[in-house]
């Protein structure tokens, strides 16, 4: 039996996420059902229990002030790993702090390759399918009229079991802080 993994998101939910998801739909329709997200911590095994851990990020994001971040161009991971994604251009920083003080307590693991801010798009079986779709992918964004700004608001906890990711809970940025917002 496999243990499950788990990782922590931030979903897209504005033109942006509807753009990725369309995309994603007619590329790669074997995972037409993933949301669109941000990564902030990819997956993982948990050293310790599931609620433990939420409770250490129910924590750690109470003082974090959400943010927003800039998307630039349309990349891929080749040939490390077949996973196209849209670039964090601005801001970046913000979701690489939130990673690093994230990655404590029964979250901590070694990843496998240098945590880069990113957006999937898709991650496919194949490198020429990924190339493939790294050139439509690259059209498309080249098309995309909307804002390409996307705000951090909440963070999802998911788990991963028999393929298939679903949600554990929401957590939400700056519980802890004072609202500036007028």
């Amino acid at each position: 039996m496999f243990s499950p993994r788990y990782a922590l998101v931030a979903y897209v939910r504005d033109a942006v996420g509807e753009f990725v998801e369309q995309l994603r739909r007619e590329l790669h329709p074997a995972i037409a059902h993933m949301a669109a997200h941000l990564t902030v911590l990819p997956p993982r095994d948990l050293t310790g229990s599931e609620a433990a851990a939420l409770e250490f990020l129910e924590e750690a994001c109470s003082r974090v002030v959400p943010f927003s971040v800039e998307l630039g161009e349309v990349e891929t991971f080749l040939p490390t790993t077949p996973t196209v994604f849209i670039q964090v251009k601005r801001e970046a920083f913000r979701i690489r702090e939130l990673h690093d003080q994230l990655c404590g307590e029964g979250l901590r693991c070694d990843e496998n390759w240098p945590y880069v801010p990113h957006l999937t798009i898709l991650k496919t079986a194949t490198d020429a399918e990924a190339s493939a779709a790294l050139i439509v992918a690259r059209q498309r964004w080249a098309q995309f009229s909307g804002k390409r700004r996307v705000q951090v608001e909440e963070l999802m906890f998911v788990r991963e079991t028999g393929g298939y990711w679903q949600d554990v809970a929401p957590v939400a940025l700056g519980r802890g802080q004072l609202s500036t917002k007028m």
